[in-house]
């Protein structure tokens, strides 16, 4: 084989392997730009299986972005069975200036928006990583649900419970601050949808307001 026939061998074998390394890395990018879109798409990660209201800390004034961003990424990663409801919680006050009086919505917690999920891989890494949130709520930022009280605190409706307890019933608090303890029923509110319970909390007797949705009777 003459000289020239080897040094056209060699360039051919070296643009095939040229092309095929670039093909190789044009590949690799588009599988990195997949990842999340796949990792999104899966059904059951690791977590809770039931939804819960948690509540994210974001940027002052970035509330309402950054509710319409994770409505957003819902919509377009078909998240609808993993996250229900993003809230920005809102209060109605009414301001009179130059004697005219007018109702002007504000938000009550600056700062702070509530989700309403099933947290697990997905769902967090979604709110975590959306522009303007800087954390869940919550010990070292692990995302703590909201318990019915504080929820209806918020102005957020809970479906009513039914729980057959009388008072002077003994029940055990199930979820909440006050988990594991064992208090017995002084008052029901239906409306509130809360029991009251006396409890011994250093040594002195305390009422405290239980929602229906975190007690089980004994």
């Amino acid at each position: 084989m003459s000289d020239e026939k080897i040094m056209n061998t060699d360039e051919e074998m070296n643009e095939v392997a040229n092309t095929e390394a670039a093909a190789a890395e044009e590949t690799a990018e588009e599988t990195v730009e997949e990842a999340p879109r796949i990792k999104s798409a899966n059904i059951k990660q690791q977590g809770d299986d039931e939804p819960h209201w948690y509540v994210v800390h974001t940027y002052s004034g970035y509330e309402n972005k950054v509710k319409a961003d994770i409505e957003k990424t819902i919509e377009n990663r078909r998240l609808q069975d993993q996250m229900f409801e993003v809230m920005v919680p809102l209060q109605d006050t009414v301001e009179v200036r130059n004697g005219v009086r007018k109702t002007i919505s504000k938000k009550i917690f600056p700062g702070y928006v509530l989700v309403h999920m099933i947290k697990n891989d997905v769902t967090w890494y979604v709110v975590r990583n959306t522009r303007g949130v800087t954390g869940f709520v919550g010990p070292g930022s692990e995302p703590v649900p909201l318990t019915d009280i504080e929820m209806r605190k918020l102005g957020v409706k809970t479906e009513d419970i039914v729980i057959d307890v009388e008072i002077g019933d003994t029940i055990k608090v199930i979820a909440g601050a006050w988990e594991g303890t064992v208090g017995t029923i002084k008052t029901i509110s239906r409306t509130k949808q809360t029991v009251t319970i006396d409890m011994d909390i250093f040594g002195r007797s305390t009422d405290v307001e239980i929602g229906l949705g975190d007690i089980q009777k004994l």
